[in-house]
Formats: C-alpha cells, structure tokens, sequence
C-alpha cells in the first residue's frame, strides 16, 4: 500500500514537470524576441529638452537682434527708394523741360519766321513775352512738384520715426 501514495506523488511531479516544461517552452518562444525588441524600442533622443525660461530668454535676444537688423535695413531701403524716386522725378522734370525747350526752339524758329515776314516789333515782344512766362510757369511747376514730393518723403521719414519708437 506504501507504494501506492508514492505513485501518485511521482506522477503528479512528472505531470507538474511536464507543465513546467511546456510553460517553459511557451516562455522561450515569447522571450527570445526580447533582444530585438529591445533594440526597436529603445529610446532615442533627437531634440534635447530645455528649461522654458531659457527657451524663452533665447527667443527674446533673437528677436532683439533680428528686429534692430531688419529695422536698419528698412531704413536704408527706404532711404534708397526715396532716393530712387526723387532721382526718377528729377529725370521725368529734366525730360519735360528739354522736350518743353525742343518745343519753345521750334516755335521761335516759327516766330522768327513770322517776324522776319511782317509781324511788328510789337507783336514779336509780346510773343517773346509770353514764351517766357510759359517757361517761367514750367519752372515753377516743376518746383511746385519738387517741393510737394519733398513733403511726402519727410512725411514718410516722420512717420517711419514715431513708429520706430
């Protein structure tokens, strides 16, 4: 009868074996991935993390530096643009007044005719007369545009100034 209790406790550690076996079989298979996934899984740190106030400060001298940079190449832009444009007015002025010079010579070369055909020395003077005050009214238009663009760009440079500050 002894021999029967032993059976029974021999075969439930084989069958208790047999389970460890199997569970250990089971955990192989799960566990030999393990290397890989290790690998896959392993973090890695492509930004570096740093304090906000620091980010901020960082943030603050940049934008400093880029705002007075950008600010002084504004200036000299506009400096440029202007000069540019008064340049262009100068030249649009320069060029009405020759054509308005080309014009006046061709008219008194008509007027010379005209008086060398009959015209009375009063008529000449009067014509000459008002050739003059023509020209001297281009002349004054022109400085009348002069000085308007003038204002504008020292309107400009005013307001450029009060919105820097």
């Amino acid at each position: 009868m002894m021999a029967n209790p032993l059976d029974s406790c021999v075969s439930s550690l084989r069958s208790t074996n047999a389970l460890l076996s199997s569970s250990i079989s089971i955990l192989g298979s799960g566990v030999s991935d393990f290397p890989r996934l290790g690998k896959v899984l392993q973090t890695t740190r492509h930004f570096e993390l740093l304090p906000e106030p620091t980010l901020q400060s960082a943030q603050h001298s940049l934008l400093a530096s880029l705002t007075t940079q950008l600010n002084t190449l504004l200036t000299r832009v506009e400096n440029h643009l202007d000069k540019l444009a008064r340049r262009g007015q100068a030249l649009i002025a320069r060029t009405e007044l020759l054509e308005g010079r080309i014009g006046e010579g061709r008219a008194s070369g008509g007027a010379r005719e005209r008086s060398s055909v009959g015209m009375s020395g009063e008529g000449s003077r009067e014509a000459l007369r008002l050739k003059q005050l023509r020209g001297k009214k281009e002349r004054l238009g022109y400085a009348v545009e002069r000085l308007v663009l003038q204002a504008q760009q020292k309107e400009r440079q005013l307001r450029m100034s009060v919105a820097a500050q």
